[in-house]
Formats: structure tokens, C-alpha cells, sequence
């Protein structure tokens, strides 16, 4: 039971740090307030993990104290009338948005962090870029050798729509490394065309 406390402490942590991170970064491209911000932010990290405003105020909250954030002069809204607060990027926020960016280790990879990490590639450094792809293309590597290792296995013993849910996760991985192999070759030979993106979400990957 404790176990399963610290790793919920942990998840939550990390949520934390991501929904921070993607605020950062999203500020150093302009002002914003909290709508709008909430708005981008689910766009940035998808359907299957929407932001609510009981998320994102608490974090707005706290960067402000750390002052990596401040608020600027307010908006009306046009419809309601009431004053929005607008948010921007301070310098302290800009030299936390750079070293969590230059940051490589797993939580540069893992499923939560990943996509808004590479939101913000343009701003990285190629060889920062290139191990962290590396890193998440061996991440998914390594899940991938466990699912199908143990696919022949679970088939006999599931119904053929669970077997079917399993070959679907396998096969969207299968497309995510195909894809991270694709950029990091990008990477290394600047020349080489890149066809559009094919993003999995997190939630179509088997565990």
C-alpha cells in the first residue's frame, strides 16, 4: 500500500512538472490568459489527458510564487465582461524553461513528458534532440520486446477482442518506432526529407 502511495506522489509530481513545463514554453512564445493557455495546453497534450481549470490555476499558482511567471495587465472578456488575467514569461522562467529542456534522462521520454518535450525541439539543441529520441525509441523498444514475448502466450487464455485490443497496441508502438528511427536519421543527415508526423498517443501503448 505504501508503495502504491509514493507511486501515486510520484505520478502527480510529474504531472505537475509537464503541465509546467508546456506553460513555460508556451509563454516564451507570447502572453496568454488562463483560457487561452488552458487551451493550448489540451491541444498540446491530447484528448486522452485534458486539462481542467482545477489543474492548471493551482500550477499557475505556484509558478507565480516562484516567480517564473507574472501577471500583466488584465482583458475584458467579450462576452462576460469580467477582467482576465494575463500571464508572461519571466526571466527566471525562461532560465527554467532552458535547463528543463536540457535536461536528458528517462522522464525526458516517458509517455507524459515526451510529447511536450518534442512541442519545444525547435528551441534544443540537435544532440539534446537526438538522445532523447534515441532514449524513447529504446523506451518503447523495450516494452515492445515484452508484449510480443508474451502476445503467443496471453492469446489462448483472452477473447479474440482482447487479443485484437493487444495486437492494435503492439502495432501502434511498432508505428511510433518506425517514426522515432525516421526523425533521429532527419537528425543526423539534415537533408534527408521528413514526411508528417504519426504521433501515438500514450494511451494506445501496451504497458
Amino acid at each position: 500500500m505504501i508503495r502504491g502511495y509514493i507511486g501515486t506522489i510520484g505520478l502527480v509530481a510529474r504531472r505537475g512538472e509537464t503541465i509546467e513545463l508546456a506553460v513555460l514554453g508556451l509563454l516564451h512564445e507570447s502572453p496568454m490568459h488562463g483560457y487561452e493557455l488552458r487551451k493550448r495546453l489540451n491541444l498540446m497534450l491530447g484528448w486522452s489527458r485534458v486539462l481542467s481549470y482545477g489543474s492548471l490555476y493551482p500550477a499557475l499558482k505556484k509558478m507565480l510564487r516562484g516567480n517564473l511567471i507574472e501577471e500583466t495587465a488584465t482583458t475584458v472578456a467579450p462576452v462576460s465582461r469580467r477582467p482576465r488575467i494575463v500571464y508572461q514569461v519571466t526571466d527566471a522562467g525562461t532560465a527554467e524553461f532552458e535547463r528543463l529542456m536540457s535536461e536528458v534522462g528517462p522522464t525526458a521520454w516517458e509517455d507524459d513528458t515526451f510529447d511536450i518535450r518534442f512541442a519545444f525541439f525547435g528551441r534544443t539543441d540537435m544532440e539534446i534532440r537526438l538522445r532523447v529520441l534515441e532514449g524513447r525509441r529504446t523506451r518503447l523498444q523495450e516494452r515492445l520486446d515484452r508484449v510480443q514475448s508474451q502476445l503467443s502466450l496471453t492469446e489462448k487464455e483472452v477473447d479474440r477482442y482482447s487479443a485484437e485490443l493487444q495486437r492494435h497496441g503492439v502495432e501502434s508502438v511498432e508505428r511510433e518506432v518506425r517514426w522515432l528511427s525516421d526523425l533521429i536519421n532527419a537528425e543526423r543527415n539534415p537533408g534527408q526529407h521528413l514526411g508528417p508526423p504519426h504521433l501515438v498517443p500514450p494511451t494506445e501503448q501496451p504497458h
